[in-house]
């Protein structure tokens, strides 16, 4: 760049910098956050290395979507005892009123110092949301889920009434309200989503996500939770074999899939994570039904 042209961006940049703070425009090697990325673990070891930045990135929007019963709240709960672990403070927007406290103890989670809102129409649940983030004082909300984020305009309407893109138009302004205040308080904020199919599609997948486009594009991990399989002591099924996959990923390589046991009552089985992984490296040796380390069998 010659001397000229230097000057005049160094005016521009004095200018900016005078109107709107310093910090407003800086080189992207200069700015603290494009060095590395604070993380939450997902409370799955292997869904951590899968998401290739050791857990779910903080002042980012992440979806976590799937049929009913795959495991979506689970996760999310799995979260937010790992954030309260560190030391975090967590939110919980409980939009489809069907939180059980009993089942997040059991997670690890501190039941005493979650924040949990259970609100009356979609538009309170985001206002509350944007203001736990404004606060900069919460590390983790969680928004469970955008399905059940009914717009006012519907709860005050008929039944039968069409209200046509209501819910979309909601998610969308939300987003961008957020999005700016997400990143500057650094806070993670995951929003649980549910399945609908695509009426009339002949070819290609016919799933859709509930909410519109736009937290397709303001995400910046989503996330595919699936129930593929069952455990089974004898007869009795004990828990679902889960598989994520990493449909997008701004900070990593996506498209990487990880399987993983929730057990009822309990949640992801860590010990079975471990093995599989040891399995996975050539640390622990399978034969059959029969894991062993070292000659021993464990």
């Amino acid at each position: 760049m010659d001397e000229q042209k230097r000057k005049a961006l160094q005016a521009a940049l004095g200018q900016i910098e005078r109107q709107y703070g310093k910090g407003s425009v800086m080189r992207l090697g200069d700015s603290p956050v494009a060095q590395n990325v604070e993380t939450i673990s997902t409370g799955s070891l292997g869904l951590d290395i899968a998401l290739g930045i050791g857990g779910l990135p903080k002042g980012r929007v992440v979806e976590i979507y799937g049929p009913e019963s795959s495991g979506k709240t689970t996760l999310t709960l799995h979260a937010i005892a790992e954030a309260q672990k560190q030391g975090g403070t967590a939110a919980f927007i409980d939009a489809e009123h069907a939180l059980d406290p009993r089942y997040a103890a059991k997670l690890g989670v501190d039941i005493d110092n979650l924040l949990v809102s259970q609100p009356d129409t979609g538009e309170q649940a985001l206002e509350i949301a944007d203001m736990l983030v404004r606060s900069g004082a919460v590390d983790i909300v969680v928004v469970d889920s955008v399905a059940a984020l009914t717009p006012k305009a519907e709860i005050e309407g008929e039944m039968g009434d069409a209200h046509v893109g209501l819910q979309a138009r909601l998610m969308s302004q939300a987003l961008r309200k957020l999005t700016a205040n997400i990143k500057r308080t650094n806070t993670l904020v995951v929003f649980i989503n549910q399945i609908r199919m695509k009426i009339g599609v002949m070819f290609g997948n016919p799933e859709t996500t509930t909410g519109g486009n736009a937290l397709k594009f303001y995400s910046s991990v989503r996330l595919d939770i699936r129930r593929v399989g069952s455990i089974k002591n004898k007869d009795e099924v004990i828990g679902n074999e889960t598989k994520v996959k990493v449909v997008k990923n701004k900070l990593a390589p996506p498209f990487k899939e990880v399987r993983f046991e929730i057990l009822y009552g309990e949640g992801i089985s860590r010990l079975g994570e471990l093995i599989d992984l040891g399995v996975e490296h050539d640390l622990i040796q399978k034969a059959g039904a029969w894991y062993s380390y070292q000659g021993d069998k464990i």
